[in-house]
């Protein structure tokens, strides 16, 4: 009962509430608590998984009840061994995925202190925008993450954009770096590198990268009106990829945030409930293995 539990939960959360949940203008209204939502399903997904494991290696250890041992009207079918556990498959399986994030982490900040160090060579400081200036002719602005944070234009970005527009995507860049919108990403990519081909992964990274830049948009719109920011986007948007480990202002679903910001701005209600759901996805699959009879 318990492993049948948890495959449909693996099922629900692995393959079809990713296909639901992409492009959900729901989601995009509030692009922060959106993108830890598909978190949450990633880490709730990840739990499921090793409880499944869990319990298939070790089927006799224990003889829980799940969500259905919460309800005090139904009784066990025969008698319950005590709950116990063997955490040496669950301990194993954290340790193997916080070596991952550790790795990707890692990776990504070796690319961003090679691409710092070039930078700061080969740049020119610019005091007006507080960014660093490339002497490129392709127009391209975005930022370098981190304790060490930069901002960069291209020369190709001053000369495209106006006075306004360059400040909606300066404003980004910083709507990035404040809200550490490189660490949202981090779970994310670790996840798509270790379960690649499951809509989980590769939906949950595209829509946390884009939910990501939505929120840095709204940021910059405290500086900015939605019309400049939207124009700002669509001059840079042949400006291509942003480099490795960085993030650009036009290097997402530049289409889908245009027509994102040319909507009413959603209301902030219902917030608080939102974080205290995605916070409780996680244990939800602990629940459904482990829960105790009454």
């Amino acid at each position: 009962m318990t492993l049948a539990l948890l495959g449909l939960y693996l099922a629900v959360t692995g393959v079809l509430l990713p296909r639901r949940l992409a492009g959900s203008t729901r989601l995009q209204t509030r692009p922060t608590l959106g993108a830890a939502l598909w978190l949450a399903l990633m880490a709730s997904f990840t739990v499921a998984l090793v409880l499944a494991a869990h319990h298939a290696l070790e089927p006799a250890a224990h003889e829980p009840a799940g969500l259905l041992g919460l309800l005090p009207h139904l009784e066990p079918a025969g008698p319950v061994v005590p709950h116990t556990h063997g955490w040496w498959l669950p301990a194993a399986a954290g340790a193997l995925l916080a070596l991952a994030l550790a790795a990707v982490g890692a990776r990504a900040g070796r690319a961003r202190r090679r691409h710092r160090a070039v930078l700061d060579v080969v740049a020119v400081r610019d005091r007006r925008w507080g960014a660093l200036v490339l002497e490129h002719a392709h127009p391209t602005i975005y930022c370098l993450p981190g304790r060490r944070s930069r901002v960069v234009l291209s020369r190709g970005a001053l000369r495209l954009l106006d006075e306004r527009q360059l400040a909606a995507a300066v404003a980004h860049e910083h709507g990035h770096i404040r809200g550490r919108h490189h660490l949202f990403r981090l779970p994310a990519d670790t996840f798509a590198l270790l379960l690649g081909p499951l809509p989980l992964a590769r939906l949950g990274r595209s829509e946390v990268a884009l939910l990501l830049e939505m929120a840095a948009d709204d940021a910059a719109l405290a500086k900015v009106s939605r019309g400049e920011l939207a124009s700002a986007l669509c001059a840079l948007a042949t400006s291509g990829p942003a480099p490795g480990g960085s993030l650009g202002a036009a290097s997402t679903g530049v289409l889908t945030r245009v027509r994102r910001l040319a909507r009413p701005g959603g209301g902030r209600r219902r917030q608080l409930a939102g974080w205290l759901a995605v916070s409780a996805l996680p244990v939800l699959p602990y629940l459904l293995a482990c829960a105790p009879h009454p």
